[in-house]
């Protein structure tokens, strides 16, 4: 994880460095504040990841003597292709519609919306992909 983090910490360095330019050449508060957030939020998860670092055991990316095969083969949990976020937007979508043109729409989208919420959240325990 130390690479990690000293990556981020560069990147916090670069932003900092990259905010004083345009503000001297700009004078635009906005947009130095924005260059200085984001330099602050790359020193956050550099900071934590630096400091994570010294406390868990060191990973075999970590080490110089490491071998391929120390790695662990499995990397996580990854979800299958769901089509239910796509649902979860038109019912968004058609409640955004409801502000605009119609109040009826507003309760059509509320129980789209309900309806892709329930799927999106037991697609796992029915179907294909269940466990």
């Amino acid at each position: 994880m130390k690479i990690e983090g000293w990556i981020f910490i560069l990147g916090a360095i670069f932003f900092w460095l990259v905010s004083a330019v345009y503000w001297v050449l700009s004078n635009d508060e906005i947009g130095t504040t924005a260059m200085a957030m984001t330099g602050f939020l790359a020193g956050l998860v550099g900071v934590y990841l630096l400091v994570t670092a010294k406390r868990v055991y060191p990973r075999p990316e970590d080490r110089k003597d490491a071998e391929i095969d120390e790695a662990d083969p499995e990397y996580g949990f990854f979800s299958p292709p769901s089509w239910w976020p796509l649902v979860v937007a038109l019912g968004a979508a058609v409640i955004v519609m409801g502000l605009v043109f119609a109040v009826w729409l507003i309760v059509l989208g509320i129980f789209l919306l309900m309806i892709a919420i329930v799927g999106w959240l037991y697609e796992y325990y029915r179907g294909s992909f269940a466990r």
